[in-house]
């Protein structure tokens, strides 16, 4: 019996499941229907859809590709390229699909933060941080590295309990604070007569 190979990092991998097991799903799709709204209205066009998975144990969520579009290492090569086609790229590289899993545990709390308002600034960061590590975790490039740490830096001081405000603070004050003074007789050279 001839066996197909399929690439596990593109949409529409089918898993052998029983009766039961299809039902269970199909329930957890209806119930996280609202949150891959949410998810997707604040991605917009970073990617095509947002689903709930069937096939992820142990990470919240991962970025897969349409079955006929680039996966992340062929991206990756397309970009280096120097004589590269700039409409092809966007047209083979767009079309991601953010797979969730309905059984990890911060996709069933970002859940119940989206579901109690959706609109919830740490709810969005939430969004974006999953999304960016679901990039680096499925072997993408991040577009904007400089933003992503600023969201690493928001939820670390979210996770200290230290108040924005006293962070913003604490920014001025290093801001305002004179430059290092160095000894200048150390680093001169020594005049020779």
């Amino acid at each position: 019996m001839a066996k197909k190979l399929v690439c596990i990092t593109k949409e529409g991998l089918k898993i052998d499941e029983t009766e039961e097991e299809k039902k269970k799903f199909e329930e957890q799709k209806a119930k996280y229907e609202n949150l891959c709204k949410v998810v997707k209205d604040v991605l917009g066009d970073k990617v095509e859809k947002v689903i709930i998975s069937e096939r992820l144990q142990n990470t919240p969520c991962i970025l897969v590709t349409g079955e006929y579009g680039w996966s992340a290492n062929m991206e990756r090569i397309m970009k280096a390229q120097a004589l590269r086609d700039n409409s092809m790229g966007t047209y083979m590289s767009s079309k991601k699909t953010l797979e969730l899993n309905p059984n990890h545990s911060v996709v069933s709390e970002l859940k119940k933060k989206a579901d109690a308002d959706k609109n919830d600034k740490t709810v969005k960061d939430l969004v974006w941080l999953l999304f960016e590590t679901a990039l680096l975790n499925s072997g993408f490039s991040l577009d904007d590295p400089a933003s992503f740490a600023t969201r690493i830096h928001r939820m670390i001081r979210l996770g200290l309990n230290i108040d924005e405000e006293e962070a913003e603070d604490q920014q001025k004050v290093d801001e305002e604070l004179p430059p290092l003074e160095t000894d200048d007789s150390s680093s001169k050279m020594e005049e020779v007569d």
